[in-house]
């Protein structure tokens, strides 16, 4: 159990009889109760990331009455989010996400308040950003965000409720706790980055982050009240297409460089650099030996007759939508495989959507030998902003 509302100063906790209204079946749960409902009100939890999973995990803690709740996510609702990040509604789309998840919190319980934090999160404002909150909730969704928040929640003796999805697939466990594993005992180093695909690039069902959305919600409302068995030390994986659950168990490792008897990791650190893959989307990540051309640039150089290959990395999904004449298409997934087809003897410019896999890409192939790539700035969205309108945007 934590101690809930030891990093603000101040809370008052009595429930006032709207709120033993509202709570009104938390109350007649002899696990609850009264008292458990003031541990949910004085308590502070901070989601992090506002979209698959984090719309069902503030909901369902704004929901039960949390009392303060933070949102971080620097991004804008998108139309395509809609399938899975439920807080967000059609007429929202194009408005910051965590102005979005506010709105719908604050309607949700007028009770509880709600911080918001529009920015990326990183190694430079983590720890100023979590310090205030109990317990921090992952709703991210790339290795560089994860490493990040699980090492800052070390470093400021913060618990982590963590969870992860993959097409059908999702885990979910509890990170941090006292003599428990962090993630980093999990996962000691992150994968490939060209074996990593995107939620764009797997796809994802859309009910599927409601599901580990909910059961880490619920995870944090046990931490936070001190009952039943917390997924500490347990790793819960959860098989939408079998409807199965299996659950194996974690150590912690005694050489962890961050949880471990001898930290060798007691700062935040690059951690981009640390797992090869940028954070965001749109991130200016970009390995330093890459070449870039803006979309109007590789234009001008093909009309001039240049024999530029274009190379197209994104899904077959995608091309349903959007595509450049004449380009190969190769998926992100499938260039381990078909390297062979990639020309070595012309400059190749690789595509996807926002230019953040193609550099992945070329970060791949520059590895096994290619010295002609060139990665085009802002994907197949810039091409059709600064040179063919007409191609949809998505």
């Amino acid at each position: 159990m934590i101690d809930p509302g030891t990093h603000e100063t101040g809370s008052h906790t009595d429930l006032t009889p709207a709120e033993l209204a509202r709570y009104g079946r938390h109350l007649t749960l002899p696990q609850v109760g009264i008292e458990g409902q003031q541990r949910l009100k004085a308590a502070s939890v901070i989601v992090v990331g506002t979209g698959g999973l984090g719309s069902p995990i503030a909901m369902y803690l704004a929901a039960a009455g949390i009392g303060r709740i933070g949102l971080v996510d620097f991004d804008v609702v998108d139309a395509s989010n809609l399938q899975r990040q439920i807080i967000h509604s059609d007429r929202a789309v194009g408005t910051p996400k965590v102005e979005s998840a506010a709105a719908r919190l604050r309607d949700l319980n007028p009770a509880i308040a709600v911080d918001t934090y529009p920015v990326p999160l990183t190694r430079h404002n983590a720890l100023d950003i979590l310090a205030g909150y109990d317990l921090i909730l992952d709703g991210t969704d790339n290795f560089p965000t994860r490493y990040l928040l699980n090492d800052a929640a070390v470093m400021l003796g913060r618990i982590v409720v963590y969870g992860s999805i993959y097409r059908f697939e999702g885990q979910v466990s509890v990170f941090g706790a006292p003599d428990g594993p962090c993630y980093r005992c999990l996962l000691p180093e992150p994968p490939p980055p060209h074996l990593v695909p995107s939620c764009a690039e797997a796809g994802v069902l859309g009910v599927l982050p409601g599901t580990i959305g909910t059961l880490q919600a619920t995870e944090a409302i046990k931490v936070i009240l001190g009952i039943g068995e917390p997924l500490i030390g347990r790793l819960l994986l959860y098989d939408a297409l079998d409807m199965s659950f299996e659950t194996i168990k974690l150590s912690r490792r005694p050489n962890c460089p961050v949880c471990g008897d001898s930290p060798t990791i007691t700062e935040l650190i690059d951690y981009e650099d640390f797992c090869g893959m940028p954070a965001y989307e749109d991130s200016t990540y970009r390995a330093s030996h890459q070449a870039e051309l803006a979309p109007r640039e590789i234009n001008a150089r093909l009309e001039s007759g240049e024999a530029l290959v274009l190379l197209d990395v994104r899904e077959p999904y995608e091309l349903q939508i959007s595509h450049l004449d004449h380009a190969i298409h190769i998926p992100m997934s499938q260039i381990a495989s078909r390297r062979v087809e990639i020309p070595r003897d012309r400059p190749v410019v690789v595509f996807c959507h926002h230019g953040v896999r193609s550099s992945q890409v070329i970060e791949y192939l520059a590895a096994h030998g290619y010295t002609n790539l060139v990665n085009m700035q802002g994907g197949i969205d810039a091409w059709a902003r600064q040179v063919d309108p007409s191609i949809p945007l998505y």
